[in-house]
């Protein structure tokens, strides 16, 4: 009952711009939305149920305090299944993220299995690419800004810097619309179902191992070409393994409202 309480404590405030589901969530309310990716199922756009997203990615701070009440997490005890070599191999030793991996920054070289196992650990999950992509299809004044030249521009120009710039600390940039911060111009962020955003149409016909990967998943719209952003995303996305790791990915978690 206490946990039911809680999350409608954060789902509830629903109404016009949701910003107020809490101090660490953002309540959204959901809807149809039409998506980058064109699902056979879903031609219309797909139906999003509402829910609440951390209004910030996860740092090193909350990652190693999870670390330390986790110890099977550690890098130097998690099972290789889980993680690769490189997982936070940024921070100073297993316990301490040090000056490469400052506090408020995000946590990054972190793996999808940790990243929900984190979120699990909150009562939480990763959000669903639907649900980011929603999320981050508004600017600062508007739910969904994509149509804006401006707006794409602005995202763009941060895929142009080099990824080995030092990373800022969280909630630099002002909040979007639902009161969310950071989805664009920080790091990439991993999705609950990342490995089945996209479908080759030849792949299921050439006999490929990882077909199943691909089932269900939607193909890159191409009435949506100007969306580049979010279509490099999905790319990248897709091209990860649950145990890889790279310098500019990190996560936030989701509730859902039911």
């Amino acid at each position: 009952m206490r946990r039911l309480a809680a999350l409608l404590m954060l789902v509830l405030p629903l109404a016009g711009l949701a910003g107020d589901a809490g101090p660490r969530y953002a309540g959204l309310p959901g809807g149809v939305f039409r998506s980058a990716l064109q699902y056979e199922d879903a031609k219309d756009g797909v139906r999003i149920a509402p829910f609440a997203l951390m209004r910030k990615p996860v740092t090193n701070a909350e990652f190693l305090r999870f670390v330390q009440r986790n110890p099977q997490w550690r890098r130097d005890r998690v099972a290789a299944v889980f993680a690769e070599p490189r997982y936070l191999s940024h921070w100073q030793s297993p316990v301490q993220p040090g000056p490469r991996a400052l506090p408020q920054q995000p946590v990054v070289w972190v793996t999808w299995f940790a990243a929900n196992a984190y979120c699990e650990s909150l009562g939480a999950r990763l959000p669903t690419w639907s649900e980011w992509e929603y999320a981050a299809a508004a600017d600062e004044t508007r739910t969904d800004a994509r149509k804006d030249p401006a707006w794409r521009e602005r995202i763009l120009a941060w895929y142009s810097r080099p990824s080995n710039e030092a990373l800022p600390r969280t909630g630099l940039q002002a909040p979007n619309a639902w009161g969310v911060h950071d989805l664009h111009g920080l790091v990439w962020e991993w999705t609950d179902d990342y490995s089945a955003l996209l479908v080759d149409g030849d792949n299921r016909n050439q006999g490929d191992p990882d077909n199943a990967k691909f089932c269900g998943a939607g193909a890159l719209s191409m009435d949506d070409r100007e969306n580049y952003a979010v279509l490099m995303r999905v790319a990248m996305l897709s091209s990860l393994q649950g145990h890889n790791a790279t310098a500019n990915l990190g996560f936030r978690c989701a509730w859902s409202a039911k």
